[in-house]
């Protein structure tokens, strides 16, 4: 893994890509063909980019 992110900045610009990220793969979704995987692959990135923010807040 890469190191660890400690500039204020840095942590905003890689927040920003990942939910960027997120919005590409909800708008790539088609609803008629989602599969329930489709939906749990969905919250686990969510809980992921919480995850970040909480650890760059506990960072301060």
């Amino acid at each position: 893994m890469g190191n660890p992110i400690q500039n204020k900045d840095n942590q905003v610009v890689f927040l920003k890509q990942r939910l960027n990220m997120f919005m590409d793969v909800l708008d790539a979704i088609e609803p008629e063909n989602t599969e329930l995987e489709d939906i749990d692959r969905l919250i686990e990135m969510i809980d992921d980019l919480e995850s970040k923010v909480r650890e760059f807040k506990n960072r301060d």
